[in-house]
């Protein structure tokens, strides 16, 4: 049984449609990326997996349990992130653990999380003295606390410098570690690339492909380029001949090979074949921004850092 399924998952306010028949499902122990850009219904597709808003059309099942008619039960096996988690000021980071702990009846050791996020230290420190990313780890900490089977993150890292963001990929892929399934909503292809094992790409409130992010790329067979300065005479037909290769040209000593597919390899054991030494090897590798202009015809909008 997968953990979450989504069926024909319908939302609209008044005229706008955000989410227009959305259905996946997501199998337990996974990483599973809902990427999109600002406005395609993400967070409004999660919210309502957690049960916090009641779909206009469709089901959803969390390990068996309905959003809406399980809420009581759901709660004690789901942990949410939200996007703007906001508290008191003045409520201290020991304070808020110790209120979300007493939600459960079987909950985690509180403090062993602030440990093992870095937070135990900020234990007596009100929640406006937290930097950024202070505050991000204590929303993962919050949405641990239950001992979740699920942990549902939303835009997790936006708003972070690039250091605090690796940090928090570095938590998210020790919470899959504790055997917890995680949905992670993002508009960063970088991370949903590093850390999802499949990605739902959303646009317009429609799911526009499912795969892993490598077969998304490989999917829509997008352009990539390598670039390399062989050591040895090079017969620009040992690589047109290549099935991956659609075109080979030079640049002074510098040859730069056009091509899809595993690229790389292709050319790479090519060269190997023939005895000849790939110097200063560069790739321009297809991206799942590539894979979203081949699908929507459109750029991505790349989000403020």
């Amino acid at each position: 049984m997968p953990a979450i399924v989504v069926s024909n998952l319908r939302m609209q306010y008044g005229q706008k449609v955000v989410v227009d028949d959305i259905s996946f499902e997501v199998q337990e122990g996974e990483i599973f990326g809902i990427l999109g850009p600002n406005g395609a219904g993400k967070t409004t597709t999660v919210e309502c997996i957690a049960g916090l808003r009641k779909p206009g059309g469709g089901s959803i099942s969390v390990h068996g349990l309905d959003p809406q008619h399980d809420a009581a039960k759901l709660h004690r096996i789901l942990g949410m992130q939200l996007q703007k988690s906001e508290m008191p000021d003045k409520l201290r980071v020991a304070e808020a653990m110790e209120l979300y702990a007493s939600f459960y009846d079987d909950h985690a050791d509180w403090r062993e999380l602030l440990a093992e996020l870095n937070l135990l230290d900020k234990m007596n420190s009100p929640f406006a003295s937290l930097s950024g990313g202070q505050k991000q780890r204590l929303s993962i900490a919050l949405a641990l606390v239950g001992n979740p089977k699920v942990a549902v993150l939303d835009e997790l890292t936006t708003g972070l410098d690039p250091a605090a963001r690796r940090d928090t990929w570095e938590l998210i892929e020790q919470v899959r570690a504790r055997g917890i399934t995680v949905v992670l909503v993002t508009h960063f292809m970088e991370e949903a690339e590093r850390l999802c094992d499949r990605l739902a790409l959303i646009d317009g409130g429609r799911i526009v492909a499912l795969d892993t992010p490598a077969g998304l790329v490989a999917g829509v067979g997008a352009e990539q380029k390598v670039r390399f300065r062989p050591t040895s005479p090079l017969d620009d037909h040992i690589l047109t001949s290549l099935p991956e290769v659609t075109s080979v040209q030079r640049h002074g000593s510098q040859v730069e090979v056009t091509g899809t597919g595993n690229l790389v390899y292709a050319v790479t054991s090519a060269l190997a074949r023939n005895q000849i030494v790939a110097a200063d090897l560069r790739a321009e590798l297809a991206s799942l921004e590539d894979a979203f202009l081949a699908l929507t015809g459109r750029r991505f909008d790349h989000p403020s850092h």
